[in-house]
């Protein structure tokens, strides 16, 4: 291992005048003189000087220790690129197959997945928003957020109920669900329950959902109809 500039991990500092001490003298008065400078370099010889940040814990001569099994570095939110985030999702138990299926290529190198970065968990890094829809027809099949915590992301929220998608909006979390009645096509659907969250406790909690009736009536504005929890 390689020691760090100031650690101590040399010898101490040089002999003491103890030993002269005792050849030189053998008064009582030279002995204690001796054992105090040396205690004294003693003292001051296991560690020198330290650089700033956490200190290292160095093995002792004779009884060298193995380290410890390195940390994987995880590059910081906004450098999570689209396939990054399918091999994370691919390596979440949580995520349901039907998803893991559809993580794959729509054209070239191109993912169905989109990223969005923002605060909403508190962390000390941005959260990470991830929504996976279908190449044909860029469906919503499932929406989840990943909390960078030390050095990992964990999924902290899913929604996998298509069609859905997750959006950051001022700190909450707000998903779309859209909903289709008998006979709806894809491109047509009756209506959508917008949700919105916000962390709290350590976990995403419903403060409000509103529904929104389309009109069946091109141009048409919808309704909106708000829902209690």
């Amino acid at each position: 291992m390689t020691g760090r500039a100031g650690a101590g991990t040399g010898p101490g500092p040089g002999p003491t005048p103890a030993r002269g001490a005792f050849q030189a003298v053998s008064t009582a008065l030279a002995v204690l003189t001796a054992l105090s400078l040396f205690l004294s370099a003693c003292a001051t010889g296991g560690t020198g000087a330290r650089d700033e940040g956490p200190a290292h814990e160095e093995p002792m001569a004779g009884n060298a220790v193995s380290p410890a099994a390195p940390v994987s570095a995880v590059p910081p939110s906004r450098s999570l690129t689209r396939a990054t985030a399918v091999k994370l999702l691919l390596a979440d138990p949580h995520v349901s197959t039907a998803v893991k299926r559809v993580l794959k290529p729509c054209v070239g190198d191109e993912y169905p997945v989109d990223l969005s970065y923002g605060e909403l968990t508190g962390g000390t890094a941005e959260d990470v928003v991830v929504n996976v829809v279908t190449c044909t027809d860029v469906v919503g099949i499932g929406s989840y957020v990943y909390r960078e915590e030390g050095g990992s992301y964990k999924n902290v929220f899913q929604a996998e109920e298509p069609p859905v998608y997750a959006e950051l909006d001022r700190g909450d979390l707000v998903v779309t669900k859209q909903v289709y009645e008998k006979g709806d096509p894809v491109s047509s659907p009756s209506g959508e329950n917008v949700i919105t969250y916000r962390w709290s406790a350590g976990r995403f909690t419903e403060e409000y959902r509103t529904r929104n009736d389309y009109s069946t009536v091109v141009g048409a504005e919808p309704t909106v109809a708000p829902e209690s929890n």
